[in-house]
């Protein structure tokens, strides 16, 4: 066997693997959004908040934060206790 003609073959395995790999993840990225979207279609209540203010293992939470607001409360004690281990941390530091 001539060098030439093996690396025609090499190269030809390799072209194959690639096309291979190409249409195998091509399919699959359809094959999933085509299963989303029958999911979405089939499935009413997908990203749907019970009343009950659990929610479900399909909830949708948008990415701009939460759905519900907390109210901010400051807790005198608890920032007194943090700011004096902080203090004390630093100070064992140093």
């Amino acid at each position: 066997m001539e060098a030439s003609s093996l690396i025609d073959e090499g190269l030809t395995l390799m072209l194959f693997g690639i096309g291979f790999v190409f249409l195998f993840l091509t399919l699959l990225v359809f094959v999933t959004s085509l299963m989303s979207w029958i999911i979405i279609k089939v499935e009413k209540n997908v990203g749907v908040i019970p009343d009950e203010g659990v929610p479900s293992p399909t909830t949708f939470i948008p990415r701009h934060g939460p759905l519900v607001v907390q109210e901010k409360t400051e807790d005198k004690t608890l920032i007194s206790v943090l700011t004096a281990a902080v203090h004390k941390y630093r100070s064992n530091k140093e």
